[in-house]
């Protein structure tokens, strides 16, 4: 499914809004090969801990996040990011509300 029309320029930070108290995610594509998804945190908001059979990546477009890999925390600010390897268990929390582009990589 494809969210966004291709061939035309959008900013990704812009693409999505935050949501009080809330979390938000906006798919900008999916195929075969993966996906390419937007989130929005409010502050304190957290995704418990899971695991993906897929390597992901996350990077955080604005704001701060602690991505905890395997037990290990992470603090992310904009413009850093994190390889998330596949089958670890990993949750991400809102320090500051922020938002992150999250790309999976179906091998």
């Amino acid at each position: 499914m494809i969210v966004f029309e291709k061939s035309v320029k959008f900013g990704l930070a812009a693409s999505i809004e935050y949501s009080p108290e809330g979390i938000i995610s906006r798919q900008i594509v999916r195929n075969n090969a993966g996906r390419v998804t937007l989130f929005s945190f409010d502050e304190g908001q957290a995704l418990s801990e899971h695991t993906s059979a897929f390597d992901e990546i996350i990077q955080v477009l604005e704001g701060e996040a602690n991505v905890i890999i395997d037990g290990k925390e992470n603090i992310l600010l904009a413009g850093e990011a994190v390889i998330l390897p596949a089958n670890a268990p990993h949750a991400l929390k809102a320090v500051r509300k922020f938002k992150m582009i999250l790309i999976t990589i179906k091998g």
